[in-house]
């Protein structure tokens, strides 16, 4: 047996990557990661590329823009080739603003969200604001999980604008199903992102999240001058009025994470969206009914 195929099965056991993954100190390793990821020597930067690879068996660069990168950073945040995304055109669809694996999704009961088997959390707990959060009980939700290996940047689901940001500081939990299933609201928890923004036709409030984790060293946002990350001091909730056409880029974050996406009552899940399922960027996710 290969080390590859050894620390591979070493990896796969979930209470060894649970204490792996999170019982470092988280924070400081992130930061040590984003500035790691932005050396752009190139013997450094051609060996954690590889480092990268060796782990990352599923990277796939072949749809890449560049075939060669400054830096792990680079490599992380890659633009696609132009048409390596196809954009569902259907007007009643809003699509995944990501590629990504479907976590837990369905119909908000209450204010209660699932976050893994047996774990729950609340719309308030995660969006903070009780109004916006009495929105969408009775909505629906997806939970899209994006891979360390996958496309980083996310995009409009639909035509829309960019109402509001609120930047909400936290802790750096990872967010693989391990640590799901053993930490308690952790998306509430970790450092996010609540997108708000409303449709250009129809007016609907949908709202975007996303959540930072370990090694996640900063989140882009084009319609903010500013990187958000965890030593970030300045304002924490910003007005803007910035429209988006439908698979429109908005941002990308340093390595994986996660998006909850969050649509009012009136939109349903699409038939090919559920747990365990990969989703790429631009395909149906959320149906107007």
């Amino acid at each position: 047996m290969s080390v590859k195929q050894v620390l591979g099965r070493l990896l796969q056991q979930e209470q060894l990557n649970f204490l792996l993954t999170n019982r470092i100190p988280r924070r400081q390793l992130t930061r040590l990661a984003g500035w790691f990821s932005q050396i752009e020597q190139p013997l450094v930067s051609r060996a954690s590329i590889a480092a990268f690879r060796f782990f990352a068996d599923d990277l796939d660069l072949h749809e890449a823009k560049q075939t060669r990168f400054r830096s792990l950073h680079h490599c992380f945040v890659r633009e696609l080739k132009e048409g390596a995304r196809p954009i569902e055109p259907d007007p009643a669809v809003l699509v995944s603003p990501c590629d990504a694996v479907v976590g837990a999704c369905g119909r908000v009961r209450g204010d209660e969200l699932v976050q893994a088997k047996g774990r729950r959390y609340t719309l308030r707990d995660l969006l903070v604001d009780p109004v916006l959060a009495r929105h969408y009980e009775g909505g629906s939700y997806a939970t899209l999980r994006l891979k360390a290996s996958m496309y980083h940047r996310f995009h409009a689901p639909h035509d829309l604008r960019i109402e509001h940001v609120r930047y909400l500081p936290g802790d750096v939990w990872n967010v693989n199903p391990p640590t799901l299933a053993r930490v308690d609201r952790l998306y509430a928890r970790n450092e996010r992102a609540v997108l708000r923004t409303r449709l250009a036709a129809g007016g609907q409030l949908i709202t975007l999240v996303p959540v930072a984790a370990v090694l996640v060293a900063s989140l882009r946002l084009h319609c903010l001058d500013v990187l958000l990350h965890s030593r970030y001091r300045g304002p924490q909730e910003f007005e803007r009025d910035v429209a988006y056409r439908k698979g429109e880029e908005l941002g990308w974050f340093q390595h994986g994470s996660t998006i909850v996406v969050f649509a009012p009552a009136g939109f349903a899940l699409c038939a090919n969206v559920r747990p365990g399922e990969v989703l790429r960027m631009g395909r149906p996710l959320l149906r107007l009914s």
